[in-house]
């Protein structure tokens, strides 16, 4: 066999001597060239891939000295593991100076962070346009755990190339701060984003998995609308079905925000541009789930035709190496915009009709439209699974496509669990004190029966649970479901929030006993009831309500508006509460109906039972329109200054200060950086000042319609 330097004859020293030279070769090339099915075997070692991102764009930092931490969850596990690095957005090298990979602590911290070389040197510089791979290095790696991969950019950071949709938290050291790759603690790290830089896959090796199944899509599989820092993705909760079956794989997320088949653009190219980097060169990858078009059709023009030839390519390409292709079918998304008409949604038909029913182009499908569409209107999603864009799903929407997929289909894993258990609501609303139903439903959807079928819930503690009727079944055939229904009562006293309720079921499969489990999240809503004292409540509208948990207060309020003309508003409120020169603050944690105008925050006033008595402030998040700071200029009860503006944001601080006659008012996302919203002068202003908590619908165009605003936080200090 030939050497990558040709023959080798003559003396045996200069044999070896040539062939450690080859050796030394070969290394670096396998650190800076990517890796593609092709050059399997040996090479390879068995690599799977087990996470990925899709690079897509690259950025100048305007920094120098700066390590990186990069927390990464994984969908395969194994007893050793590599990075890949890519640099191809750029026009100018990087080098990493240290790089290091570990098991994730918490937050910023690693556990026994282990140094990486890179064809036996411990750093590594990337030319424009090139990519690298690091050695192997032995750490266990359990299936769906998180690791961190550290990286140190020694002198100018020029760029940064980047996937920008990371949906969790990157640590970054400050400008000049220096190599901390290998800290363990994340003390060092004090500043912070949530993309992605340079990292592009993690590979493992040595454990169960022999394969990896790649997500290539938009948005939608990027986790657009799903809740950050949670791994909710739609390929996150793929991969975890998959982990419960006797051999897994690895599932590679190659999302791109706006990511297209037909076109591409400068940072974002097509999925036909991407397919051998993004799919085909993947370690280990034997199937790809194709979920694209909803952007060729909806603002990127392209016709149905045109995107069935580009997934007819896509198949064509993926086969032609050796991979699996399952297509998905393309969402509803009327009322996304106004990017919906009924031309694009025939071109959705037929581009769906093709995916069921691809005469051989496609070796399965997942009908992820049919997962998630309203059955009463097909045009768009059911509202249980939408986040609000009417585009892209919420969590539950996220798990409804991974329900939607066969994994049988995948060719990827064998003996998986066949029955699958799902709670209903998907976001249950409950009262202190009140029964709730929550419904689980198992459903058989493997060929042969399940028996022994039985469920059980999960509770906060304190909770309370009453099943109607029994908890399981004797068997269930194939493609067979049945329900449990409990009443469910949360604790008494239990805080508004949202809280974690859970179902497991059991069964028996094949001669053993099998499980399957789901989550949702439940909220606990207030009741109205009355304040305590030194609290008093107090409206101007006739549909007020209030309650009281602890610390916490609801305000329910009409009002057509809260400044001008008019001054319609519900408050709970305490007399005499702000001093001369003094504080109040409050935490808005949510605020939910009527139009985008609604607003809830504080209120001040030398009486706000009469505001025209002087001393009149409000400072605000509307549902909408950001902060909103008005103030009673002339004493005669009305709001008739203003300050703020910006987005909306909950849950949000409020802070008003007082200094005689001046007012200055701070708004907050977490209560301890503030941001100056406004001041303005109150000549009115007496003695001590009420202060409250206040809410108003601003419904003159919803005519009826209440806001419900809750607060955890409320204080005023000298």
């Amino acid at each position: 066999m030939l050497g990558p330097l040709g023959p080798l004859r003559g003396h045996p020293r200069r044999h070896r001597r040539f062939a450690a030279l080859a050796a030394a070769v070969a290394a670096v090339l396998a650190a800076l060239l990517p890796v593609t099915p092709a050059e399997a075997g040996a090479q390879q070692q068995d690599w799977t891939g087990t996470w990925a991102t899709a690079q897509h764009a690259s950025y100048d930092p305007g920094t120098s000295e700066v390590t990186v931490r990069i927390p990464v969850h994984v969908s395969a596990g194994g007893t050793s593991v590599r990075i890949r690095l890519t640099n191809e957005f750029t026009d100018q090298p990087v080098t990493i100076g240290h790089a290091t990979v570990g098991r994730r602590a918490s937050g910023s911290s690693v556990s026994g962070p282990r140094d990486l070389r890179f064809g036996g040197k411990g750093d590594v510089t990337i030319p424009a346009g090139g990519r690298a791979a690091s050695d192997a290095v032995r750490i266990p790696v359990a299936a769906r755990s998180d690791l961190v991969v550290s990286l140190y950019f020694p002198g100018r950071l020029t760029h940064v190339s980047q996937h920008w949709m990371g949906l969790q938290t990157v640590y970054w050291t400050p400008d000049g701060g220096g190599d901390h790759a290998g800290d363990p603690g994340g003390a060092a790290f004090t500043k912070t984003d949530s993309t992605f830089p340079f990292l592009t896959g993690v590979d493992v090796r040595g454990g169960p998995a022999r394969g990896s199944v790649v997500a290539l899509g938009d948005s939608i599989t990027d986790g657009a609308a799903s809740t950050s820092e949670a791994n909710r993705r739609w390929p996150d909760y793929l991969a975890a079905r998959l982990s419960a079956c006797a051999s897994t794989a690895g599932v590679l997320n190659e999302g791109i925000s706006g990511n297209r088949i037909t076109a591409g653009t400068d940072g974002n190219p097509s999925a036909l541009e991407r397919l051998e980097r993004d799919v085909l060169s993947q370690p280990g990858a034997r199937t790809v789930i194709l979920f694209e078009g909803v952007n060729d059709l909806s603002w990127g023009g392209a016709t149905g035709a045109q995107v069935i030839d580009g997934m007819r390519e896509i198949a064509h390409r993926a086969h032609a190496r050796g991979l699996r292709v399952i297509g998905a079918t393309v969402v509803p998304y009327r009322g996304w915009g106004d990017w919906w008409t009924e031309a694009k949604e025939a071109d959705r038909q037929q581009v769906n009709t093709f995916v069921r029913d691809s005469d051989g182009t496609f070796d399965g499908y997942a009908d992820f439209d049919r997962a998630v569409r309203d059955p009463d209107d097909p045009t768009r999603y059911a509202a249980a699974f939408d986040s609000g864009d009417h585009l892209h799903p919420n969590d539950t929407g996220m798990k409804a496509f991974a329900d939607a997929v066969d994994l049988a289909g995948l060719g990827v894993a064998r003996a998986c669990p066949s029955a699958r258990v799902r709670l209903t609501p998907y976001r249950p609303s409950l009262r202190t004190g009140r029964a709730t139903e929550i419904t689980a439903t198992v459903t058989n959807t493997g060929p042969t029966a399940v028996t022994r079928v039985s469920s059980a819930l999960r509770l906060p503690d304190g909770w309370r649970a009453e099943a109607e009727g029994g908890t399981g079944t004797d068997s269930l055939a194939p493609g067979g479901s049945s329900t449990v229904t409990w009443r469910v009562t949360p604790s008494v006293g239990a805080a508004w929030e949202a809280y974690d309720v859970g179902v497991r079921t059991s069964y028996r499969q094949g001669g053993r006993t099998r499980h399957d489990s789901d989550s949702v999240d439940a909220d606990v809503t207030p009741v109205p009831s009355t304040v305590q004292a030194p609290y008093r409540m107090f409206a101007t509208t006739d549909d007020a309500q209030y309650a009281q948990n602890d610390a916490q207060f609801a305000i329910w309020a009409g009002g057509e508006d809260l400044s001008g003309w008019k001054d319609e508003k519900a408050a709970v409120h305490v007399p005499d509460a702000v001093p001369a020169s003094g504080a109040v603050t409050a935490r808005v944690v949510s605020q939910t109906g009527s139009g985008p105008s609604a607003k809830a925050g504080i209120a001040v006033a030398n009486d706000l039972t009469a505001p025209e008595n002087g001393g009149y402030a409000v400072l605000t998040m509307s549902k909408n329109y950001g902060v909103e700071f008005m103030t009673d200029s002339d004493g005669d009860g009305r709001l008739d200054t203003w300050a703020g503006g910006g987005s909306s944001y909950h849950p949000a601080w409020l802070r008003l200060t007082r200094d005689g006659t001046a007012y200055t008012a701070y708004a907050s996302t977490d209560g301890t950086a503030w941001q100056q919203i406004g001041t303005a002068t109150v000549p009115s202003a007496g003695g001590g000042l009420d202060a409250g908590m206040v809410a108003s619908a601003v419904n003159l165009d919803y005519p009826g319609q209440t806001t419900t605003a809750v607060f955890d936080s409320f204080s005023t200090t000298d």
